[in-house]
């Protein structure tokens, strides 16, 4: 299966504090563990002038594979898309 992208959802994210990785997510107050990050795509240098820079994380809960975007101007952690069994909250 492909990556579904999708209108973005603002969540709260739990990082690493060393390397800043995501660890935990918490969506709707419920958390999904973070198993291991697939991939990782920093974009510092080409980025639209309107969000400014972003890291986008390919992140393996259970069940789901998510690309999680942080946005380093707003601060802000989003799910962009999904792969997988949809996790709660995330169905339509």
């Amino acid at each position: 299966m492909a990556m579904v992208r999708m209108q973005p959802i603002r969540v709260e994210v739990r990082t690493d504090w060393f390397t800043g990785t995501p660890r935990e997510i918490v969506l709707d107050g419920r958390r999904i563990h973070v198993k291991r990050i697939a991939a990782v795509r920093r974009e510092v240098s080409a980025f639209p002038v309107a969000t400014g820079p972003r890291t986008v994380f390919e992140v393996v809960t259970r069940g789901a594979t998510l690309a999680l975007t942080f946005k380093h101007r707003s601060r802000r952690w989003e799910i962009d898309g999904y792969d997988g069994v949809v996790p709660l909250g995330l169905a339509a």
